[in-house]
């Protein structure tokens, strides 16, 4: 499966050079005093986000990541060359962890956005710096600092206009290829969908990310089934839809075990579900739609019978989610 939306790394920042102890030796000024320049400063680890990154693979390969050490001072005053910065790139809607102390460092919601995960090491002085009346000779000069090292934790949260949340094999991937231009594995057996997949619905000149998360069965938020690894990722979603297969045998069961396992998570997600969307519309049984348009209600829920086989009310269901976002 290359779909990882955890992992750990190690990040070292670069060091910073000594100072440099030299003496100006110059053909006219044989007494041209000390001259050692600055260590330049150690290069900093800095984590990015990056929309073309969906997920932490890179990451199984290489964890530890080591910026550039900062120069020794040189003579004739010069500045040794700062050590140049590590760039690591991350899917957007990585969380940065420091794995020693629990702090989040940073949580980069947007492509571009970057932040210092450890700073190099300042240069030390050079002898120049201090030449007294006393000591016009001194061989005196301080040492670089270490760049910070740090044990860090990604984990990525799945960032969407719309999640669609369901039991396993109510048809989510399907309803999410015919509304976008997402090609998520589709078949006819449980799990079908291993990791959430993205889709992008566009309309006029706007557009709109779908989630599809892997499928939610009784006990998600112990860890049962896919659930648990992959609930982060609505928590990232504006707002919530629920798929309910309408040939299923109980759909009101299906409808409880949902939102009770939302609940149990994270309480907040049942305040973004807006809608249940009906599933499989062209082999649905009477009593189901008459069930879920009545429980619908009663929560205060849009309900929306659709088929992905024959196109029924998918239209419906791209506009409702275009004034849903545009609210």
């Amino acid at each position: 499966m290359n779909f990882i939306d955890t992992a750990e790394i190690k990040v070292k920042a670069g060091d910073g050079g000594n100072g440099g102890v030299y003496f100006l030796r110059e053909k006219y000024r044989p007494y041209g005093g000390p001259a050692g320049g600055d260590g330049g400063n150690g290069g900093s680890v800095i984590i990015q986000a990056d929309s073309s990154k969906t997920t932490f693979l890179d990451f199984k390969y290489k964890r530890y990541f080591v910026a550039q050490n900062g120069e020794h001072g040189k003579p004739k005053n010069q500045h040794g060359k700062n050590g140049k910065d590590i760039i690591i790139k991350v899917p957007v809607g990585t969380i940065v962890i420091d794995k020693n102390t629990n702090d989040v460092l940073c949580d980069l919601t947007k492509h571009g956005q970057s932040c210092v995960v450890a700073k190099g090491g300042e240069g030390g002085l050079g002898n120049a710096h201090f030449a007294t009346p006393v000591n016009q000779a001194p061989r005196k000069f301080t040492f670089g600092k270490k760049g910070e090292e740090r044990e860090l934790i990604l984990i990525l949260k799945t960032i969407a206009d719309i999640g669609i949340v369901g039991l396993p094999n109510v048809g989510k991937s399907t309803l999410l290829s015919v509304l976008t231009n997402a090609h998520p594995k589709i078949g006819d057996y449980p799990f079908t969908t291993l990791y959430p997949e993205l889709g992008v619905l566009k309309v006029d000149d706007r557009s709109f990310t779908i989630a599809d998360i892997p499928g939610i069965i009784e006990n998600a938020h112990k860890g049962a089934g896919l659930g648990l690894d992959f609930l982060k990722h609505i928590e990232r979603s504006k707002y919530l839809i629920l798929a309910i297969d309408l040939s299923t045998e109980n759909p009101v069961k299906d409808f409880e075990i949902l939102t009770t396992e939302l609940s149990l998570y994270n309480k907040s997600l049942i305040q973004k579900i807006k809608a249940i969307v009906g599933t499989k519309l062209d082999i649905a049984k009477k009593e189901n739609l008459e069930l879920l348009e009545k429980i619908s209600k009663e929560k205060s829920l849009d309900f929306i019978p659709v088929s992905s086989a024959t196109g029924q009310n998918i239209g419906y269901l791209k506009e409702y989610i275009t004034n849903l976002i545009n609210y």
